[in-house]
């Protein structure tokens, strides 16, 4: 399945419906992650927060490819985006592996395919230095085999674009 999250407005959702199986939209009207790790222990890959994002760690754990189209906000996904893939930490389980030589949560939805980020609005330099190391280690730390970062002037461009 190709998953799609977005912040790029309603208007935007039934046109990228088209382009991935699932289409997430990032409007920010949820609750932030509060830590409690319920979706570790007690209900897994479940938030115990009764909103609209209570399945979003099974969806995005059962995605073979992730698209995620944010605006920059000083190198990092919008606070919109960020909130969601925050209520994503059930994609894991609390026990630890070695991944690459280095120590990472168990996958508990196993391996994907590849992470697409598209950033748009003004990126520095340095953001776009940023960008790629937090692409690069979100990919690892989700089980991506692949990750890719492009970077858009405007949020119609990284919609349109194709990759």
């Amino acid at each position: 399945m190709k998953l799609i999250i977005h912040d790029l407005g309603p208007e935007a959702q039934e046109r990228l419906s088209g382009k991935g199986e699932q289409v997430l939209y990032a409007d920010g009207k949820y609750a932030p992650c509060q830590g409690c790790f319920k979706c570790w222990t007690k209900h897994p890959a479940s938030c115990g927060i009764r909103d609209r994002l209570q399945e979003t760690a099974r969806v995005i754990g059962q995605a073979e490819d992730l698209t995620v189209i944010t605006g920059n906000c000083y190198g990092g996904y919008s606070p919109a985006i960020k909130r969601l893939l925050d209520r994503s930490i059930g994609t894991s389980t609390p026990l630890s592996t070695y991944r690459g030589k280095q120590m990472h949560h168990t996958l508990r939805y196993g391996k994907h395919g590849k992470l697409l980020v598209k950033v748009y609005g003004d990126v520095s330099e340095k953001e776009r230095e940023t960008w790629r190391l937090t692409a690069e280690r979100n990919a690892v730390n989700d089980g991506f085999a692949e990750q890719q970062v492009l970077f858009f002037a405007t949020k119609e461009e990284a919609e349109a674009a194709e990759a």
